[in-house]
């Protein structure tokens, strides 16, 4: 990095204030694990208006672009995209670069909790550079300073009260960044392991608001709820699962935070349980909160996951008519996957799924973990029962199927069979992909029967498409071309004689390639011979050379 991009002090202190914004106090400690291991690597250019790009080595190399004067427009190639620890290890090494103190910016949220609460308790003479904190948050710093201590619904209620003076009928991006604010403000210095847990919660709080307005608010199905709320609850939605993406620390954790994260879940179930069926917010933060955060720490308790069966189960009887069934069977599913109970948790998918139409992404969760765990066998046998669901979805999500598929095969070849059965069962829906998995596989004539049996037309395939077939088995495109041009004649216009000309100079070449000179020779006289009535058609074959 350009160590002469540097920062006068009152740049500092926001940068400072931006990091204690952007990231959370987690992101920052491990972003500075990452900065201490030495795995930032500068690259050779620094933009003068604040522009930083670097690499920074994690599960494999990141690249980086961190804007310094607005965080928030930062990017990296992580899955976690954006306020993610690779960007505060950059930031980090930045800073020593320049000769600041690192240490100011890995405690920014507890320097800017200080500062803030300084403010409170002194009401003339805010220093320059910080905005005054919400008013009414000082009454609330002492009640802040106890929350590892308070059940989560405490949380809740405090949140509700920092939040109040910004009203409850202006639901959009600009009432959740200040209701982030609000809630940011009050945030004391955390246990390393509550921090991810109250990013999480302001979070949950927000998306409630978003979400669970109030009857009035609503039109009369009750299930719109307006273009720019709708953006604002997707964006938070997000933001949620990046946190939960995050994963947890891998000690051991204290009492306070397994009570703290026993009451999340049951708030999550809750809240996902009696969500309207056209609405799936809560639904995905229960999947993700289970497979990053819950199923981990799980690993070693099956009583844990049995408990929440148990709970799941209890729901239909408590909620009645008011049940989310089609969470409901997900969320049972789940459980029994992680149970290893595969037919249980396949019904219970399928049942799901005749309720309301799964997203894809909800299917596509079971292959991605299976595969993450490199568990090829189970993997093997939940294609097939699973993948059928995704048929009616866009292309995307089918070549995702395709790509398990094809991690498996290269495990276990003996399953080719039965993904060829699954992806036949799965057609028309599959035919993309299908085409091309016979293709990748040299499956040339298989290639070519489809192509025959649904009556495609070799002139609507680019030719790369037709050059694997061309190299590796020409001799079966004979077919295939000769019963095309047959049909462009058969339209009897010059548009059709003109195509059937142009299938003829393939043919001719595809003759030359196989030595058959004497076979073509003999099929173009015959063919001219039967057809010369048409005036058009000869014509044509003689513009192309194809008959003197």
């Amino acid at each position: 990095m350009n160590p002469n991009l540097t920062l006068d002090d009152l740049q500092w202190q926001t940068l400072i204030q931006q990091t204690a914004g952007y990231f959370s106090d987690l992101t920052i400690k491990r972003g500075f694990q990452y900065y201490k291991q030495g795995r930032v690597h500068a690259s050779e250019k620094a933009d003068a208006s604040g522009v930083i790009e670097a690499s920074v080595d994690g599960t494999e190399t990141y690249r980086i672009r961190l804007q310094l004067h607005s965080l928030s427009d930062s990017e990296c190639s992580c899955p976690v995209n954006e306020g993610c620890k690779h960007m505060v290890a950059v930031l980090l090494d930045y800073a020593q670069l320049q000769g600041r103190s690192i240490h100011a910016l890995v405690n920014a949220h507890s320097t800017t909790y200080a500062a803030t609460s300084s403010y409170d308790r002194s009401e003339p003479g805010l220093s320059q550079g910080h905005e005054r904190p919400p008013a009414g948050v000082s009454k609330w710093r002492v009640k802040a300073d106890h929350l590892p201590e308070l059940p989560i619904s405490a949380w809740h209620e405090l949140f509700e009260v920092c939040t109040a003076s910004l009203g409850a009928n202006t639901q959009n991006s600009f009432y959740a960044k200040n209701a982030l604010a609000s809630l940011h403000h009050i945030k004391p210095p955390l246990p390393p392991d509550m921090d991810p847990l109250y990013e999480l919660h302001a979070h949950l709080f927000i998306l409630e608001k978003l979400v669970k307005q109030p009857a009035s608010a609503w039109n009369a199905s009750g299930s719109y709820i307006g273009y720019h709320t709708q953006v604002a609850a997707d964006h938070i939605l997000a933001r949620i699962e990046r946190i939960l993406h995050e994963g947890l620390e891998d000690s051991e954790p204290e009492e306070a935070f397994g009570q703290r994260l026993t009451e999340t879940i049951s708030f999550v179930r809750r809240s996902m349980l009696s969500e309207p069926r056209n609405r799936k917010f809560y639904a995905q933060v229960y999947m993700q909160l289970w497979m990053h955060w819950i199923h981990p720490l799980a690993k070693k308790n099956d009583g844990l996951i049995k408990e929440e069966l148990e709970q799941l189960q209890a729901a239909e009887s408590e909620l009645g008519s008011s049940l989310s069934r089609a969470s409901w069977y997900m969320a049972q599913s789940l459980m029994s996957f992680y149970l290893g109970e595969d037919e249980s948790s396949w019904d219970l998918i399928r049942e799901a799924d005749k309720v309301s139409s799964l997203p894809p992404a909800s299917v596509l969760g079971f292959f991605d973990m299976l595969h993450s765990e490199q568990d090829w066998d189970r993997l093997a046998r939940w294609l097939p029962e699973i993948g059928p669901l995704l048929g009616s979805h866009r292309n995307e999500h089918l070549s995702s199927y395709q790509f398990y598929w094809d991690a498996v095969i290269e495990h276990l070849p003996g399953e080719a069979e039965r993904m060829w059965s699954s992806l036949a069962d799965m057609l028309p829906y599959s035919k993309d992909v299908y085409q091309n998995a016979l293709i990748t596989h040299g499956r040339w004539r298989e290639w070519i029967d489809y192509q025959l049996s649904t009556g495609r037309e070799p002139l609507e395939l680019r030719v790369s498409e037709l050059a694997p077939i061309e190299k590796n088995a020409p001799e079966l495109l004979l077919p295939f071309y000769h019963q095309a041009v047959e049909r462009y004649i058969l339209h009897k216009n010059r548009a059709g004689y003109k195509a059937a000309v142009k299938l003829l100079k393939r043919l001719a070449k595809l003759y030359k390639k196989l030595k058959q000179q004497e076979r073509w020779d003999l099929f173009i006289i015959s063919l001219s011979v039967r057809n010369s009535r048409l005036r058009a058609f000869q014509e044509e074959l003689r513009r192309g050379k194809l008959i003197s």
